[in-house]
C-alpha cells in the first residue's frame, strides 16, 4: 500500500503498541500530525519539551516499554534533550522522535537545523536520521529494539520534512522483542559458593528493566535465605519498606547505620545499579576500582560490567531472568545472617522517627509530620514523583513503598539529579492511570525553585484532567546550593535566593484547587479538602507548604551548617 511517511511512522507505531505519545507540535512534522489524527494513539500536548520528555521518560519508568516524545527540530530539540540524558543514566527505554530539516536544505545551518548524531551521540544508545520513507518500519523496530534490550535506554531518531511528506510502497514489521542475557548454571554456582563464604552479606537493588514478577522472585530469594535487601538511590520501591529484610535506601542522606552496614559487608550482590557516584557515596562506601567487599555486579549492559568496579563475579543478564535463577536458591547455614537483618530493619523503623529538627517547638510547619500526614491518608501504591533539591530528602526518608502492584513503578525521580522532572512525571503517572481507566493515587513532591522549571506542566494536568496532588516545598531559595554555600562558604550568600508567586493562587488561576499551608495544624484539613476537590472535579490540586528555609534537611538546619563552617574556620 503507498502511504506518506508520516503515515507510515504512525503505523509501524501502533504495530509495536504505542497508545500514548507526548510532544509540542511543530511544522517540521506536521505530516505525523495529521496521521496521529485518524489514528487510536492519543497525542498529548505539552507545553514545554522538556516537560514531554520528562513525561515520556516517566512512561517508559512505569510501564517498561519505550515512551514515546516528538518534538520539533532546533529548539524543540535542546529543550528534549534533559529527558534523553535523564533516561541514560536511569536506564529507562524512551524514543525521541525530532523534526529535520528537509533533504534539500541540510548542511546549509538551515533554520533550526541540528546534527543531531554529533548533539546526541554521547547520551544515547542509538541516534540515527530516516532519509527513505520505505526504511521506516525497519528503522522505528530497531529503535523499540535497541531501547529495551539489554541494559534499557533512550533512542533518537530525527526524521526530515521532506520524507515525511514523500510516498512510498512498503511492508509492515512485526512488533520488538526484547531480548536479555541470562546467568550460566556456572555463574550461579559461583555466586551460591560466595554467598556461602560470606558472614555480613548484603543485597542491593537498582537500575532498569525490573517486572513485578522479578521483584517477586526476589524477595523470595532474600525471604528463603534471611537476607538484608537495600535500594540504591531513588530505586526504593524494588522491594517492600515494610517487609522485615529491608534495611533501607543507599543514596543521598544515607542512614549512617547503613552506610556502616555497606562498609562492613563482606559481600555485595549488586543486581541491577551501575553503582555510580550517590550510590557509592562519591565511591567511598565502596573504593574504587577494587573495594575491599567481595562484590557480586549483576547488570543487563555488558559494557557497564567492570567499567569503574573490578568485581569478584561479573553476571551480564536481565533482572527478570536473574532473580528467576535465584528464586530457588537455597544457602547453606543461611540463618546465620537473620538478626543481622533483623537489627537492619530495626534501625531503619528507627530512622523513620521524628528527627530532633523537626521536634523544636519554634517549628512552625513540621514536614514530618506533613510526610507522616501523606503516608498515612494516601494508598500504599500512590505512585510518587520528584526533582531534585533538598526538599527530596523528605520524601526519600519518610515515604514507605509497599509491594509493586500490577508490574509498574511507585518512584519515579531522576538519579540524574535533574530539576523539574517531578510535575511532568506525575502528570504522565495520572495521564497514564485515566487511558488505561486504572485509577491510582499519584503525588508529586517539588522544591519551589524546581517546581518553577517545569511548572508550566500544570496547564496540561488541567486540560486533561490529570489527577495529581502536588506538594509544594517553598523555602524561597534553592535550597541545596545554599547548603552547600553555608558549608564552604558561611554567611555569604550569593545567587540562591528567591521571589516566589503565590503557587496557590497560581494553582486556581490554571483552574486547580490551590490552598497554602503555615502551620503544622493546618495540613490535614488542606489535605482533605484537596483530596475532594479532586474527586469531585477530576482534575489537579496543589498545596503550598511555606516554611523557616532554616529547616534545610530532616537531619540538620542551616544555622547549624553554619555554625561548624564558621568553627572549621575559626571564626
Amino acid at each position: 500500500m503507498t502511504r506518506s511517511g508520516g503515515q507510515i511512522l504512525v503505523d509501524t507505531l501502533q504495530i509495536q503498541g504505542v497508545d500514548l505519545v507526548f510532544g509540542v507540535p511543530g511544522e517540521s512534522y506536521l505530516a505525523v500530525l495529521d496521521a496521529l489524527h485518524d489514528a487510536p494513539i492519543r497525542f498529548i500536548t505539552n507545553r514545554q519539551e522538556g516537560g514531554a520528555a520528562f513525561m515520556a521518560e516517566a512512561y517508559g519508568k512505569l510501564t517498561g516499554k519505550p515512551g514515546i516524545c516528538f518534538v520539533t527540530r532546533g529548539p524543540g530539540a535542546t529543550n528534549a534533550s534533559i529527558g534523553i540524558h535523564t533516561a541514560m543514566q536511569d536506564s529507562t527505554p524512551m524514543i525521541l522522535f525530532i523534526g529535520q530539516v528537509g533533504g534539500d536544505f541540510v548542511e546549509r545551518e538551515a533554520f533550526q537545523e541540528i546534527d543531531y548524531r554529533r548533539m546526541f551521540g554521547p547520551m544515547v544508545k542509538w541516534v540515527a536520521q530516516i532519509d527513505r520513507a520505505e526504511r521506516i518500519p525497519e528503522y522505528v523496530a530497531r529503535a523499540f529494539q535497541t531501547a529495551t534490550s539489554g541494559r534499557p535506554g533512550p533512542v533518537v531518531l530525527a526524521l526530515p520534512e521532506d520524507m515525511l511528506t514523500s510516498l512510498a510502497t512498503v511492508g509492515d514489521v512485526a512488533r520488538y522483542q526484547p531480548v536479555q542475557a541470562a546467568p550460566s548454571p556456572a555463574q550461579t554456582a559461583s555466586l551460591r559458593a560466595l554467598f556461602e563464604q560470606a558472614q555480613r552479606p548484603l543485597i542491593l537493588l537498582g537500575g532498569g528493566g525490573w517486572s513485578s514478577s522479578a521483584c517477586a522472585d526476589l524477595q523470595r530469594f532474600a525471604e528463603r535465605n534471611h537476607l538484608p535487601v537495600a535500594c540504591a538511590f531513588r530505586f526504593q520501591d524494588l522491594f517492600d519498606n515494610c517487609h522485615p529484610n529491608y534495611v533501607g535506601d543507599v543514596g543521598i542522606g544515607i542512614n549512617p547505620q547503613l552506610a556502616q552496614r555497606v562498609r562492613d559487608a563482606d559481600l555485595i550482590l549488586a543486581l541491577g545499579p551501575r553503582l555510580g557516584e550517590m550510590t557509592t557515596g562519591g565511591y567511598a562506601l565502596l573504593s574504587a576500582p577494587r573495594p575491599h567487599q567481595r562484590l557480586i555486579h549483576v547488570h543487563a549492559g555488558v559494557e557497564e560490567l567492570g567499567r569503574v568496579y573490578q568485581a569478584d563475579l561479573l553476571i551480564n543478564s536481565g533482572m527478570a531472568e536473574m532473580c528467576a535463577a535465584l528464586a530457588g536458591l537455597d544457602l547453606q547455614e543461611s540463618i546465620r545472617w537473620t538478626e543481622q537483618t533483623a537489627s537492619g530493619h530495626r534501625a531503619f523503623l528507627d530512622w523513620q522517627t521524628e528527627p530532633a529538627v523537626c521536634a523544636d517547638p519554634a517549628v512552625k510547619l513540621n514536614l514530618w509530620q506533613v510526610m507522616r500526614s501523606l503516608r498515612t491518608t494516601l494508598p500504599r501504591d500512590t505512585v510518587l514523583t520528584n526533582g531534585a533539591g533538598n526538599f527530596a530528602s523528605w520524601g526519600h526518608r519518610f515515604w514507605q513503598y509497599g509491594e509493586r502492584s500490577a508490574g509498574l513503578r511507585t518512584q519515579l525521580a531522576p538519579t540524574s539529579g535533574a530539576m523539574g522532572y517531578g510535575v511532568p512525571a506525575g502528570v504522565a503517572a495520572a495521564l497514564l492511570a485515566n487511558h488505561e481507566n486504572r485509577p491510582r493515587s499519584v503525588l508529586t513532591l517539588a522544591g519551589d525553585g524546581d517546581f518553577m522549571m517545569n511548572g508550566q506542566e500544570l496547564a496540561t494536568a488541567v486540560q486533561y484532567g490529570a489527577q495529581v496532588l502536588f506538594i509544594i516545598f517553598n523555602n524561597s531559595m534553592f535550597g541545596t546550593i545554599r547548603m552547600h554555600q553555608e558549608r564552604h562558604y558561611p554567611a555569604r550568600i550569593s545567587g540562591t535566593e528567591l521571589h516566589n508567586p503565590d503557587f496557590a493562587a497560581l494553582a486556581r488561576a490554571y483552574g486547580a484547587f490551590g490552598e497554602m499551608v503555615e502551620e503544622t495544624g493546618q495540613f490535614p484539613g488542606a489535605l482533605a479538602r484537596a483530596r475532594a476537590h479532586m474527586a469531585s472535579h477530576a482534575g489537579p490540586a496543589l498545596i503550598e507548604l511555606r516554611y523557616d528555609g532554616d529547616l534545610i534537611s530532616p537531619s540538620t538546619t542551616l544555622g547549624a551548617i553554619r555554625r561548624i563552617a564558621q568553627a572549621d574556620a575559626g571564626e
